[in-house]
């Protein structure tokens, strides 16, 4: 018997009991439908992610401080002290694959103009700070080395606080907000960002010189974070290596101790979230992949149902020349082609369902030709694996007993 005529007795059955055949797919449907969308909505996130973090800057390595070991034992947590302005010095002399440098220093507090008041934060950096984290001014000017060295009360602003305290559409260039109780002069209005995908509104901040924020905010002499950039991405980890030699002996750091300061890049960052995501996406995967097996579980049942109904007919094509394997194969097509269908409207449902989450829930998918693909390859598996024992017995049914089952 060749496959075309196998399909078109398969199909012939199917039609005979289409209720029956749709509710046997219903499963496969569902399992489909779910895998592609649960997989859409990862993809997206991991390269929401990723699109997220390399906003942050561009070849951004990040130093912070951390903790100090000698000898096997912890010395105590250095987070607060163990970056300095000497640090920051002997990274830019030293390391030729960083393009610019800058430290941070911040605090959060209330910014308060007239009897407005509003929470945010404010960032004490340098003149690099705004290139390597890919920050614009869309009005006004930025402070200067001189504002710099003399620890001027200047600042730009976010959008969000222009906002909380001035109102919308205002120029806020030139006028004096305070920040707790220091007085600062808006010298610029940062660019909007708006949110990043971590709920973070990235227009509610303050920038203002490092000295500013260390002597007249925080009165502090060290620095807690130290930001740069590479020269390229592929010079990143040279760039990494780079600073960490130099840190460990600016630290006076011997062989066997641990680094008091971590450093991680843009790489690393990506790494970390994107690894979070896969793990939650097969997670929703692995829950949403038991609606196939019970989908699989529902065809092995239909089928050993079918050939019980259909035992008279399957004596009667063994009597007129039909070979066992002919049966088996018929059965076989018909849990196939069950399989395959409802695994083609389970793909159509999945894209669909996908697209109405971006749509409706605003959230970010992406549906991989790989996970379609996947589908069809499972529901065919799921087809010859669930079918295959109930065609097996009905190969193996007797002639002369089969025409006589009532």
């Amino acid at each position: 018997m060749n496959y075309f005529n196998l399909i078109k007795i398969a199909i012939n059955a199917l039609r005979r009991n289409k209720v029956r055949a749709f509710l046997t797919m219903l499963g496969i449907i569902i399992g489909v439908a779910s895998v592609i969308t649960m997989l859409a909505i990862g993809q997206g996130s991991k390269k929401s992610i990723q699109d997220q973090v390399s906003k942050m800057g561009s070849n951004l390595i990040m130093v912070m401080p951390g903790s100090q070991f000698r000898g096997g034992v912890q010395m105590g947590n250095s987070n607060s002290k163990s970056l300095t302005l000497e640090d920051v010095n002997a990274l830019k002399k030293q390391c030729r694959n960083i393009v610019a440098l800058s430290p941070e220093v911040r605090s959060s507090g209330q910014v308060i103009y007239a009897h407005k008041n509003s929470p945010t934060s404010i960032f004490g950096t340098n003149l690099d700070y705004l290139a390597i984290k890919k920050i614009t001014v869309a009005n006004g000017r930025v402070f200067n080395d001189n504002e710099i060295k003399a620890s001027a009360k200047v600042c730009l602003i976010g959008k969000t606080v222009i906002k909380n305290i001035f109102g919308e559409n205002f120029n806020p260039i030139g006028y004096t907000i305070r920040f707790n109780s220091i007085p600062l002069k808006i010298i610029g209005v940062l660019s909007e960002k708006g949110q990043n995908n971590f709920g973070q509104d990235q227009d509610d901040l303050i920038i203002a010189p490092y000295t500013t924020v260390q002597k007249r905010i925080l009165a502090i002499t060290f620095i807690q974070a130290i930001y740069a950039s590479a020269i390229s991405e592929e010079k990143s980890q040279m760039a990494v290596n780079e600073m960490e030699s130099v840190l460990r002996t600016n630290h006076k750091l011997k062989d066997g101790d641990e680094n008091d300061f971590d450093v991680r890049t843009q790489a690393e960052l990506i790494k970390m979230f994107s690894s979070i995501s896969d793990v939650l996406t097969i997670l929703l995967s692995a829950i949403a992949g038991i609606s196939l097996l019970v989908g699989g579980i529902g065809i092995m049942n239909i089928m050993y149902v079918s050939v019980t109904e259909r035992t008279r007919e399957i004596g009667l094509r063994m009597a007129i020349g039909g070979r066992g394997r002919d049966i088996l194969m018929q059965f076989l097509t018909e849990s196939v082609l069950l399989s395959l269908i409802g695994g083609i409207i389970g793909i159509s449902l999945g894209i669909g369902t996908s697209k109405c989450v971006a749509s409706i829930m605003n959230w970010p998918v992406v549906v991989m030709p790989q996970a379609v693909i996947l589908s069809f390859a499972v529901c065919t598996m799921i087809g010859i694996f669930f079918g295959w024992y109930p065609a097996r017995k009905a190969s193996n049914l007797d002639p002369i007993d089969a025409l006589r089952y009532e």
